[in-house]
């Protein structure tokens, strides 16, 4: 006698066949799906109203609704808001007497033709601030006072000068005022 073991890992995918199998089980949703259709430029409508921009364009969608897309008609407007923090995407929903929900990419933000990046974080150190300087190694530390020759965040390796060497030092900021060289 042979047995089919299903495998656990083939089991991930069963939360997205089951939407579309149960309609071929229950003749009503059946009769309901093969009725009336959602045309997807109405979907397309609805996001460049919720984002105010046109498909293809910053802040709009990033291409046209699948024109292939056979989704069950809505008996009321559609349900759009935003999907993630980051307005990556939106999620566009019918509640309808079949519901379903889809997921939008958005085209990012440009300025003078670049993306915007997330702000810059505000400078620890600023060029000709006195700093102290710290070299760490294993179990020991000493300190300096210095000078910045130029600025930087947190985290960011900046030059350093003492008043005992001449030469610039390469260190990195640890909080404003405060330089550290490790020690290897």
């Amino acid at each position: 006698m042979h047995t089919t073991r299903i495998r656990p890992e083939s089991w991930r995918f069963a939360p997205l066949l089951l939407p579309m199998l149960l309609p071929l089980c229950d003749p009503s949703a059946k009769a309901q799906t093969l009725g009336r259709t959602t045309d997807p430029a109405e979907i397309d409508r609805a996001v460049a109203a919720f984002t105010g921009a046109a498909i293809g364009t910053p802040g709009g969608a990033r291409g046209p609704s699948d024109a292939r897309l056979r989704l069950a008609g809505c008996g009321g407007p559609l349900a759009v808001g935003w999907h993630t923090a980051a307005r990556t995407a939106v999620q566009v929903e019918c509640a309808g007497p079949t519901p379903w929900r889809i997921f939008v990419a958005i085209a990012p933000a440009q300025e003078a033709g670049t993306y915007l990046r997330a702000a810059a974080p505000p400078p620890a150190v600023k060029r000709g601030d006195a700093i102290t300087l710290v070299v760490r190694g294993r179990g020991f530390s000493v300190q300096q006072p210095g000078e910045a020759l130029t600025g930087g965040a947190v985290g960011d390796w900046i030059e350093v000068r003492t008043s005992r060497k001449a030469e610039a030092l390469r260190a990195r900021i640890e909080r404003p005022g405060l330089a550290v060289i490790p020690a290897g």
